[in-house]
């Protein structure tokens, strides 16, 4: 007889009893989802992984800690069978043939009566991806698949015209350390919802790129302010263009509140009464030297790592950095926008008790094409800066963990 296709269909199971038979990996991998659709999930199984038995200890699941009986898919709607017993495994498959109860085999998918296909979640959709070919069942092509419809519908570009989604008001999101490839997957997708987009130079430029033609690209620096301040205007400009109903992102580099003036922009935005969404970002104080392979904590060398902006010098008065105290400090010291400070931190910090030979790592352009490492201590690192031409955008790291390092290719 010729095999036929499985018919796709969504099961809610909202109060409805569900039976896992086993509590291995795969039982591991499947009971969030039946949780999250609101199962009564019973569970029976001499034994469990860790993550299942804190599933029952949280009152999530019911788990009877004994082998499979005949009797206990009478009530089911939906059995999940898992074991490593092969009989129970069959002798429970032929009671949920009996009672109608549809049923999944983990070890032998042609003896079961349903599949689980493989599946994904964005913005309220579950994409769920089954084979249509019994006789080449490849779970790694289903899921491939998934991924790739997932992702295409996260970043917007699966989105048809006619369904385009908008995230009212501003989004303030932060497009990561410079790698268009490290924004979440949020960010993306509401840049391909913007109508507006008001970069920061910082900010990662190829994603630019991707964007429709309809899409205004504003440079943040070019925005003209005569009498306001420039983050002034940046404020008016993101007001003026949320109150035309456009759906406007701020794209900043790291996270918008990490030296970013993400929160004097949301406050602006507040008081206008715009709706604001803020998308954290990865910042590139431990992102940056990661992709150089500095670790900012390492086990027995650093158990704190204290993030800095160097854009004001430790003698201006401006500055609110208590430097005499970092300097006391044996962890490891991140300076955010500190290169032609740098020569003044170092003199002050060993002026102040650490240690003129402490490594010092500058991470010039880091995540990108153009990234650059260049080392040296305390005690040269100005003049090495000069030697070097170092050149903003650039993380400065200091401490320890800049020798226990490994290269860009996993070498130490």
């Amino acid at each position: 007889m010729a095999e036929h296709p499985a018919y796709p269909v969504g099961l809610r199971l909202t109060g409805r009893r569900v039976v896992v038979l086993g509590g291995g990996q795969v039982a591991q991998r499947r009971l969030p989802a039946l949780i999250a659709a609101g199962a009564d999930v019973r569970l029976v199984s001499p034994d469990a992984t860790p993550s299942v038995e804190a599933m029952a200890d949280a009152g999530e699941i019911t788990w009877e800690r004994r082998p499979y009986a005949e009797g206990d898919l009478a009530d089911a709607w939906y059995a999940l069978i898992a074991t490593s017993d092969t009989e129970a495994n069959t002798a429970a498959s032929a009671e949920a043939e009996r009672h109608r109860v549809w049923c999944v085999r983990s070890d032998d998918a042609d003896r079961a009566t349903a599949w689980t296909p493989a599946t994904g979640h964005s913005e309220g959709v579950t994409v769920a991806v089954l084979t249509t070919d019994a006789r080449h069942r490849d779970p790694r092509h289903t899921a491939a698949i998934r991924d790739a419809v997932v992702e295409g519908l996260r970043d917007g570009t699966l989105v048809a015209p006619h369904r385009r989604t908008r995230t009212p008001g501003v989004a303030l999101v932060g497009g990561g350390p410079g790698d268009p490839d490290l924004i979440t997957v949020r960010g993306r997708r509401l840049l391909a919802e913007a109508d507006v987009v008001i970069a920061d130079r910082l900010g990662p430029r190829d994603l630019l790129a991707e964007l429709p033609p309809h899409v205004e690209v504003i440079d943040a620096a070019k925005i003209p302010y005569g009498r306001f301040m420039a983050q002034e205007a940046i404020n008016n400009a993101l007001i003026e263009h949320a109150k035309q109903g456009k759906a406007v992102v701020r794209l900043k580099g790291g996270d918008p509140f990490v030296f970013g003036r993400g929160m004097e922009e949301a406050q602006a935005l507040a008081e206008a009464g715009i709706p604001c969404t803020v998308v954290p970002g990865i910042s590139s104080s431990i992102s940056v030297p990661g992709a150089a392979g500095i670790p900012v904590t390492h086990r027995g060398v650093a158990h704190e790592f204290t993030v800095v902006s160097g854009h004001v010098a430790p003698d201006d008065e401006r500055s609110l950095v208590d430097w005499p105290s970092l300097a006391k400090l044996t962890g490891t010291l991140v300076i955010l926008m500190g290169v032609d400070k740098i020569g003044s931190i170092a003199e002050t910090l060993v002026a102040h008790g650490r240690s003129p030979e402490t490594p010092v790592a500058l991470v010039q352009e880091g995540t990108t094409a153009a990234q650059r490492r260049v080392d040296a201590t305390l005690a040269t690192v100005a003049e090495t800066v000069v030697a070097r031409e170092v050149r903003p955008p650039a993380v400065i790291v200091v401490g320890e963990v800049v020798g226990v390092g490994v290269g860009p290719h996993g070498t130490a």
